[in-house]
């Protein structure tokens, strides 16, 4: 099953994966709503017959300096990084636990874990998201294995065209990561892969950092210092 808002993209993957011979379901929901959450579980539950696996991709928010950072984003961070994933492994919690090899994949960021200025806001939700996945592998053993990805810059169709305006911060991204590259959706892919499937039948609780080998943010904003 495919969730997302927008109704075009999700029928383009769920077309994909039928081209390959296997059953979708295209699900429009809203992470940010309770009501489209538990629709959309409910939906994949009743069209597929079982659920053995969540890989929950929300969050979001852009970087600001932390002196203009007020109240409202803080909390926008937090729920769209924390909230919001949460409640979706809450709705799927009751059916995962009846599949014999039940995986819990979130998307978080390598800001979670690194130094980059401006991302007060979004790291901390991240972070936060990061803690959240070690303590619910706690609650959720042994039926259900909970770990998280933290990607760093991946080539999507934004970045691309941001570096495609500044070549020069397209480069320095490159040089900060010790791969000397951008990660490619392929590269988060094939870890989604390895958490969801037996290959990890072993590891709970960790957050897997697929990011190039970043030291810090490849992508600090250049505020000046107080």
């Amino acid at each position: 099953a495919v969730l997302a808002r927008t109704q075009e993209q999700i029928d383009d993957i769920a077309d994909r994966v039928r081209a390959l011979g296997r059953r979708a379901v295209a699900v429009r929901a809203d992470a940010g709503s309770p009501e489209d959450t538990a629709e959309a579980v409910a939906t994949a539950v009743r069209e597929l017959g079982r659920l053995d696996t969540v890989v929950c991709v929300t969050g979001g928010s852009g970087p600001k300096p932390f002196l203009r950072t007020g109240d409202d984003a803080l909390r926008d961070a937090f729920d769209r990084n924390v909230v919001h994933g949460l409640r979706l492994v809450r709705e799927a919690v009751p059916h995962l636990v009846h599949s014999d090899g039940a995986s819990v994949v979130m998307i978080s960021s390598a800001i979670g874990h690194l130094v980059g200025r401006g991302y007060v806001a979004y790291g901390a939700g991240k972070a936060a998201l990061d803690h959240a996945v070690r303590l619910l592998a706690d609650e959720l053993n042994p039926r259900i294995r909970i770990n998280a990805i933290a990607p760093g810059a991946v080539r999507t169709e934004a970045l691309d065209a941001f570096t495609a305006a500044d070549p020069s911060a397209g480069t320095a991204m490159e040089r900060a990561a010790q791969l000397r590259r951008i990660g490619t959706p392929e590269d988060i892919a094939a870890a989604v892969l390895y958490l969801a499937s037996p290959a990890s039948s072993y590891v709970t609780g960790q957050v897997l950092a697929v990011d190039g080998g970043l030291l810090a943010s490849n992508l600090p904003m250049p505020y000046p210092d107080l």
